[in-house]
């Protein structure tokens, strides 16, 4: 299961990009607001990044207006490498290189085909391990110096 999650600014591209998942078989729990007023993206930043970090979802996706937000917000949770991508390559090679966990986008910079695009080269790439397994090893040991 993977899950979805957005603000207010990201209602209709998180509709869009679950509608999409689900039409491949994906099932996706929803995290995200379905209101346009304004909400408070690092809390449902938070409650996604917990959802994968504790493994009841494999990986997740969030939108915000620009995707920086809900990707900093993400990365406090331990075990998360969430990352921001605009394009397909980055997204691409984000989970590959980076074995990234949770796809960050912007409403207000991606249109939804494109978006459709960079969740179907993220979602469809493998983390190659191999040479990157030592380099996100190092995120982690990072990661457990200071989050304590």
């Amino acid at each position: 299961m993977y899950a979805i999650g957005n603000d207010h600014t990201g209602v209709d591209l998180k509709e869009i990009i679950k509608k999409h998942l689900e039409e491949k078989g994906v099932e996706v729990k929803d995290f995200g607001t379905q209101s346009r007023s304004a909400s408070d993206y690092p809390l449902i930043a938070e409650e996604l990044a917990k959802s994968v970090a504790s493994g009841e979802c494999e990986a997740g996706i969030l939108i915000c207006g620009t995707g920086v937000g809900v990707s900093i917000a993400a990365n406090k949770v331990k075990g998360i490498r969430a990352c921001c991508c605009s394009e397909p390559f980055s997204a691409k090679l984000s989970k590959m290189h980076n074995d990234s966990n949770v796809l960050c986008i912007g409403a207000r910079v991606v249109g939804s085909e494109l978006a459709k695009m960079i969740v179907d080269e993220w979602f469809n790439a493998e983390y190659e391990g191999g040479r990157h397994a030592r380099r996100v090893g190092m995120i982690s040991d990072i990661e457990e110096k200071y989050m304590k």
